[in-house]
């Protein structure tokens, strides 16, 4: 399918401080449908959505979007790894509408609507594998077509990298996350070969290795 190269890495551009509460400071989107009152839910999610050269022109509801032929939109994709340069991993648990019990990078999603990416990959990670990167840099993007065949799904997205170091213990939320490992680029390899991985993930790390060079050596 067709992708972009990845943009030029920003080099260490923006070490993560954002003082973040993943329970208060929510988008206006998250916030609006929290403030409905109580007994009320929301089900609705909405993405961004871009144009072919990533500005925004509208927002559209998560699954609908990801519906053939699909809907390009924003997302993330975060790489951590440990003091040992091993990449932390996760399979994404059971009850994922999206590429459930598959493998894939640390972490990847949606910005809410006027939510930066970076923000994002922060308040996404805390959620998932509770535990805040200690260091989170920019790494490019890549815009890519990936029709997912047992799901049906396609992901058309216009993709923030990043990549960073992780240095507390993870905690994972077994609503997103059924298992995770850290692993070197040999036992990535080795895992690939053996294990089902995230449609998306080849495409996401291919194009944020040189980012992931900085961080980890050039083992990777």
């Amino acid at each position: 399918m067709p992708q972009s190269p990845p943009t030029n890495p920003t080099h260490f551009s923006a070490e993560i401080d954002t003082g973040l509460d993943v329970e208060t400071d929510l988008p206006a989107a998250a916030a609006d449908s929290a403030a409905s009152g109580p007994g009320s839910v929301s089900t609705e999610i909405l993405l961004e959505l871009v144009d072919d050269e990533g500005a925004t022109i509208g927002t559209a509801e998560k699954h609908w979007a990801h519906q053939q032929p699909g809907r390009l939109h924003r997302a993330f994709s975060v790489f951590l790894f440990d003091r040992q340069g091993r990449l932390l991993l996760q399979r994404r648990a059971l009850g994922k509408y999206h590429s459930p019990g598959v493998w894939s990078n640390t972490c990847c999603g949606h910005p809410y609507p006027d939510e930066p990416p970076f923000v994002a990959a922060a308040r996404r990670t805390a959620e998932e594998l509770g535990v805040a990167p200690a260091l989170l840099c920019e790494a490019g993007t890549v815009r890519y077509d990936l029709p997912d065949e047992a799901s049906g799904l396609i992901e058309r997205e216009w993709n923030h990298l990043f990549v960073g170091l992780v240095t507390a213990p993870v905690v994972p939320n077994p609503d997103e996350v059924d298992d995770y490992a850290f692993v070197s680029a040999q036992e990535l390899r080795e895992l690939q070969a053996e294990r089902p991985f995230s449609v998306w993930f080849q495409t996401v790390f291919e194009a944020a290795l040189p980012g992931i060079r900085e961080i980890a050596g050039h083992d990777w």
